[in-house]
């Protein structure tokens, strides 16, 4: 069915634009009425020549499902059907990738299908732990909670990851700056000088000596150094790629002396608030925990939760193998185990959550005022060095001159 774009004024006389899939334009008229929009406007919508290259098309990102589960829950609140609803958030859609699946979602459920189960066509929008509280939320009744409740989920967990991604951003982007501005000072002006104290002739300092032959050797071996860097790197990635080597490199992330700190402490925000708020929406114990393990991030600590899984199916309470697995914190394995002990886990683990998610804070700042002073030595000591390397037999000339 064709697509047709709209524009028309609500009771409160506000405009509103979006679009609707319908046979025709009488249809969306009547569609609109319905919704209590008086239309001035209806177009059908011209064709997309590239809307069958995948690649081409938008990305759905993470604020796109925040946005979906917030608007969703508020109409489901209102009382209205789900069906309805999908058809209102798929007519309002500008995304065409997401407009797409909302469509494929409405007509699942339409065909019969649960949320739950149509949501699960599309594992990389919408991952095991949102299916599940979905799914948690239509057999108990409480779908407009369950959607609120991952929404915040969702806000807190992206929050989280641009604060490490911020913490990561500057000394990556300092380092790469520094290694550029060293490969030209290498390859395009250290030649330059090299030219000039062999006009002047005589014997060089040695720190000149020493930087006019690392000049020499990265011109004459740049392939091989750039060639080089990139088999290391695709080395790392298989290496990482096998069981093994992902055991080992996320077992030194988790131990290195201020990083590892802080994603110790992402871990445990994460683990908390993911399996506080699944307890929370009715999800049963042992598949949250299967959940929580699989979107961890780091081997060491998916372990570490499929340990407390197999203890609890044992019998166990999940402070006793958390505690023993070294990766949690002890205070963080006894507030869980007073959680158990009176009966209030889920909100014992969204406190421990909040309390982390400010640890991270604090953690990223210290990390951040730790890191700005090595990196300004560190490009000092480099290029400062080099430049002061090349104006030594300068210095020395004017010495002899004067």
């Amino acid at each position: 069915m064709p697509v047709y774009q709209w524009v028309g004024k609500n009771r409160k006389n506000e405009i509103k634009k979006g679009e609707i899939e319908a046979a025709s334009q009488d249809a969306v008229n009547a569609q609109l009425v319905r919704q209590r929009i008086t239309p001035t406007k209806i177009k059908e919508k011209p064709k997309d020549l590239f809307e069958n290259v995948a690649f081409l098309q938008p990305k759905v990102k993470e604020k796109d499902i925040i946005l979906f589960a917030r608007q969703f829950s508020t109409m489901i609140d209102a009382g209205l059907p789900i069906i309805q609803c999908l058809d209102i958030l798929f007519s309002q859609q500008a995304n065409p990738t997401f407009k797409k699946m909302l469509k494929d979602i409405k007509e699942s459920v339409e065909g019969g299908a649960t949320l739950a189960e149509a949501l699960k066509k599309f594992p990389k929008q919408f991952d095991d732990l949102f299916v599940n509280m979905i799914a948690a939320g239509e057999a108990g009744g409480i779908l407009d909670a369950i959607l609120r409740r991952l929404a915040a989920y969702m806000e807190k967990a992206a929050k989280l990851k641009s604060q490490v991604k911020g913490a990561m951003t500057y000394p990556v982007v300092t380092l790469i700056i520094a290694v550029l501005v060293l490969a030209v000072i290498l390859v395009f002006v250290i030649p330059v000088f090299q030219e000039m104290f062999a006009d002047f002739g005589g014997e060089l300092p040695t720190p000149t000596k020493i930087v006019v032959a690392m000049s020499e050797t990265v011109k004459s071996k740049i392939i091989y150094i750039v060639v080089g860097l990139v088999l290391l790197v695709v080395a790392y990635k298989k290496f990482y790629k096998t069981e093994k080597g992902h055991d080992i490199v996320d077992d030194m992330l988790l131990k290195m002396p201020v990083f590892g700190l802080l994603l110790r402490k992402v871990a445990v925000a994460k683990f908390t608030r993911t399996m506080g708020t699944m307890l929370a929406s009715g999800v049963a114990i042992l598949e949250a925990l299967d959940i929580v393990a699989k979107t961890s991030g780091n081997r060491s600590v998916e372990k570490a939760i499929y340990k407390v899984r197999s203890g609890i199916a044992e019998g166990r309470t999940m402070a006793e193998p958390l505690n023993e697995s070294g990766v949690f914190p002890p205070m963080v394995c006894q507030m869980i185990g007073v959680g158990e002990s009176t009966g209030a886990l889920d909100a014992m683990l969204e406190k421990i959550a909040d309390f982390y998610d400010e640890e991270v804070d604090q953690a990223v700042e210290n990390m951040t005022a730790l890191i700005e002073p090595f990196m300004l030595v560190f490009l000092g000591v480099t290029i400062g060095g080099l430049v002061v390397a090349m104006y030594l037999p300068i210095f020395k000339m004017a010495g002899a001159m004067n």
